[in-house]
């Protein structure tokens, strides 16, 4: 599976959130300039994740935005729900009733895309957190941390 660029950008979006001191409000234009993000696009992406209750906007001069939820509370699956990311390998295969093979396969896709799906919604924010940040501690000091 690779994510789309929705997908990922909202995923850098919400670690770069979950970077912030006691969860502080953090700007669109704060977040776009960290990750290498186009500001416009990313509001759009932000909305989303409001309107799902990822993210929660705060209004005001030190307004932005901030994770509405702990990182251990929101999962990859849920990320992607929100920005619309689809995890189907078959969006429109339907087997023909007449070869037992293609029902065979459908079958087996339909429990691989199952799994993918739980696995999705076991991976939380919090644990791609921590595997950014072994990343970053096994390239050594020369590495930064944009995710």
């Amino acid at each position: 599976m690779k994510l789309t660029t929705r997908g990922h950008y909202s995923v850098k979006a919400l670690l770069d959130l979950a970077l912030q001191p006691a969860l502080q409000p953090v700007s669109v234009n704060a977040i776009a300039a960290r990750q290498s993000l186009p500001a416009p696009y990313l509001e759009k992406l932000l909305i989303d994740l409001r309107r799902s209750g990822i993210v929660e906007s705060v209004r005001g001069a030190q307004g932005g935005y901030r994770l509405a939820r702990s990182p251990r509370e929101i999962s990859l699956g849920q990320i992607l729900a929100a920005v619309g990311e689809v995890v189907d390998p078959l969006p429109r295969h339907h087997p023909q009733a007449e070869q037992t093979e293609d029902w065979v396969t459908y079958a087996v896709w339909k429990r691989l895309s199952q799994k993918m799906k739980d696995a999705l919604y076991s991976i939380s924010l919090e644990d791609l957190y921590f595997d950014a940040r072994s990343w970053q501690a096994a390239q050594g000091d020369d590495a930064s941390f944009v995710v």
